[in-house]
């Protein structure tokens, strides 16, 4: 299953939408989509996994790389998962106390203004 990577905007944040597996072949792609995203400017992007079906360490750190890019700029980067293999990947390596993850990218994306 390859990698898409769209983009689209929720109220005003800009959505970035996953589908397929998250791999060490496809993980670059994420990584490079989510870079061009944040030096456009943009501190704060929803990462939607929904569509994802694997995603493996690769994958997790281009994440957290994203993660730590919207930190240090003042932004956010919260994720929208309700798979629970992947959910489970997340709680496994203690991420899912770094990330704040949501079940929908209308809640991820109202999160950003509480």
């Amino acid at each position: 299953m390859e990698l898409s990577v769209s983009r689209q905007s929720v109220g005003g944040v800009p959505v970035v939408a996953v589908s397929g597996e998250v791999d060490v072949y496809s993980a670059p792609a994420l990584k490079e989509s989510l870079t061009e995203l944040l030096q456009s400017g943009v501190n704060t992007v929803v990462v939607d996994l929904s569509d994802v079906a694997f995603l493996d360490s690769t994958g997790l750190g281009a994440l957290v790389e994203a993660r730590a890019a919207t930190t240090d700029s003042g932004g956010s980067l919260p994720l929208v998962c309700s798979h629970e293999r992947i959910l489970k990947l997340f709680t496994i390596t203690g991420l899912d106390g770094v990330f704040s993850i949501h079940p929908t990218v209308d809640e991820a994306v109202q999160s950003l203004s509480a």
